[in-house]
């Protein structure tokens, strides 16, 4: 069983309290622009498998049907503790490649875009993962795990890597040593050249201090979050896809045919000697580190807030509703639209570029609410649709009018 939806109200909660607290303490860790663009990717992470096809899940069926040992007993507690710690072995190796391994990376390197820490950055998630990281988890269906368990731990550990993206939680004494916690997983966050590429546990830090990737998070040198070559965007589809998209340019740019395939296994960083020549890529100083941070106006950031609630809200509607396979894709095409053009203007990209977007987007929605009608559906979801449309078309109204304002000259 798949816990993590379960979980999702929690994980929405301790947000909430999380925010608080840090303005309780006058520690605030939480920034509106940073952690819309985290639950923006969480959100299209999750609604992912409308549009993707489940090949992992079928060779993992196929092992269990003809090259599994015998099925362990689902119901024997030696099982579920097997599965815990044999999971947790599979994942370090997933986790460890996905930052060796540029083609990993690409997929996993959305979870660490952010230049924050906190509890939203624990959502962060790929929508990517699914190609290559199955992979990883075929030893434990040839051992004969059940796939009901191996799906339940692996949710269970998902969720229990959530409450570690912190930065409110200090060390905790001798948990430090056997379990993955708050501070040895803000070393795993960090670009500090001390900690680059260390601590890759899911549940137990041991395998890091058993094969020589632990780093302790020293008091003199804090973490700086984020990665080398840092995003400078919100926007949720050029975070999912600029790793695959250098990948190609470089590929493509290579003069050796052997430099061309070498790019999509290389070791993480690696570049054709040629193709660095001609196309360099800079590298920030972390002494002069500061924060993608463009300042937005109060209607954006409430706009912004509107639509993740309404992404939220469609996410659960597609969970609730028995979709065909057209009707997820175009509602994940609009969840897409939705959270790339919020993001652009979280980005400050300019306004009318943005708003003939938003009005097709709109337009876009029109469409699917006249579909939603010829298609049956309820008529609370076909009003709350329309709803949508009106506040979000009020919104854009307002925007433009901001804008318009803003691109006023000064008086003299």
């Amino acid at each position: 069983m798949n816990l993590v939806i379960y979980a999702v109200p929690f994980f929405l909660r301790a947000i909430v309290v999380e925010l608080a607290y840090g303005i309780w303490r006058h520690n605030n860790t939480v920034r509106l622009n940073d952690s819309v663009g985290s639950l923006f990717l969480g959100t299209l992470s999750q609604a992912r498998r409308f549009v993707t096809l489940g090949v992992g899940g079928y060779v993992y069926y196929l092992i269990t049907q003809y090259f599994s040992l015998p099925l362990m007993d689902a119901s024997h507690w030696f099982t579920w503790v097997l599965a815990m710690v044999l999971y947790d072995f599979c994942y370090y190796w997933l986790h460890r490649l996905g930052h060796e391994r540029t083609i990993l990376w690409a997929a996993h390197v959305a979870h660490h875009q952010s230049e924050d820490y906190n509890l939203t950055t624990a959502l962060r998630q790929t929508s990517t993962g699914w190609l290559l990281g199955w992979l990883f988890y075929i030893p434990m269906y040839l051992l004969g795990i059940p796939a009901e368990v191996v799906v339940t731990v692996g949710s269970l550990n998902l969720i229990y890597q959530f409450w570690v993206h912190s930065e409110h939680i200090p060390k905790l004494g001798w948990y430090e040593w056997i379990f993955v916690t708050p501070s040895n997983h803000r070393v795993h966050h960090a670009q500090n050249d001390i900690y680059m590429d260390r601590n890759y546990g899911g549940l137990f830090i041991l395998w890091d201090r058993l094969f020589g990737t632990f780093q302790e998070e020293q008091e003199d040198d804090p973490p700086i979050y984020g990665i080398r070559g840092p995003l400078h965007s919100f926007n949720p589809f050029k975070a999912i896809t600029h790793i695959y998209v250098d990948m190609a340019r470089d590929s493509w740019h290579a003069a050796n045919w052997r430099d061309k395939l070498r790019v999509w296994v290389a070791r993480t960083g690696w570049r054709p000697a040629d193709v660095e020549a001609r196309y360099p890529r800079s590298k920030p100083d972390l002494a002069d580190f500061q924060k993608y941070d463009p300042p937005i106006s109060h209607q954006v950031a409430w706009y912004a807030f509107f639509q993740l609630i309404a992404v939220v809200v469609l996410l659960n509607v597609m969970e609730a509703t028995s979709l065909s396979y057209l009707a997820g894709v175009a509602l994940w095409g609009f969840l897409l639209a939705t959270t790339v053009t919020t993001a652009l203007w979280l980005d400050k990209w300019p306004a009318a570029r943005l708003l003939r977007w938003e009005w097709l987007r709109l337009a876009c929605a029109a469409v699917l609410l006249g579909l939603g009608v010829q298609s049956g559906f309820s008529a609370a979801l076909l009003l709350m649709a329309a709803v949508y449309c009106l506040i979000n078309a009020g919104a854009v109204i307002v925007l433009a009018g901001r804008s318009a304002v803003d691109d006023l000259p000064a008086a003299a």
